[in-house]
């Protein structure tokens, strides 16, 4: 039963965690074409578009916590796996055990960001805080802090599956055997 049920959340999780990733990618493309279209407009017309800056600002928070669940699920999340790459032919079951400790430590360390955002996200909800140039630009804080209590919550649910399932396995890059045929 247990199994089944870490099996159901672990595809819900892994079925939004590439939504989000997704959503994450069309900001980048959003973010690509708001800088050209400022480029140009700076360039041909002398008129800049206003609130580039705080754009760029908003965007570049939003994808990072976009794409941060999805960047844990398929083991991408920069990490220094050199040590636990060479322990891994000697003592493979100590390098297992390490590898579910740090996805651990790393899953407290997101729920804690989560816990700390998400009241932050209501206050910026119901108080409509903004942030750019009144008169000139502005854009409301409540989605950035949505984003990242969201973003910041399914990477620590994917942390806490894979400590669970201990189903953290990296490709290791493997030089080859002295048998095998060099090509």
């Amino acid at each position: 039963m247990l199994k089944s049920a870490v099996a159901g959340l672990s595809a819900v999780a892994n079925t939004l965690a590439i939504a989000a990733n997704a959503l994450g990618t069309l900001v980048v493309l959003a973010l690509v074409v708001v800088l050209n279209v400022d480029v140009i407009a700076r360039g041909f017309f002398s008129a800049p578009i206003k609130g580039t800056y705080e754009m760029v600002q908003f965007s570049v928070v939003m994808i990072v916590f976009l794409q941060l669940a999805d960047v844990v699920r398929v083991d991408r999340l920069t990490r220094s796996d050199g040590f636990l790459n060479l322990m891994h032919h000697r003592r493979p079951g100590l390098t297992a055990n390490l590898r579910r400790i740090i996805n651990a430590l790393s899953a407290i360390f997101m729920g804690l960001i989560a816990y700390i955002t998400f009241p932050e996200f209501l206050k910026m909800w119901a108080t409509n805080d903004f942030f750019g140039v009144p008169g000139l630009f502005t854009l409301p804080w409540w989605p950035v802090k949505l984003v990242i209590s969201v973003g910041t919550t399914l990477a620590c649910v994917i942390f806490a599956i894979k400590v669970i399932t201990a189903q953290d396995r990296p490709q290791l890059i493997r030089a080859p055997e002295h048998d095998e045929p060099s090509r």
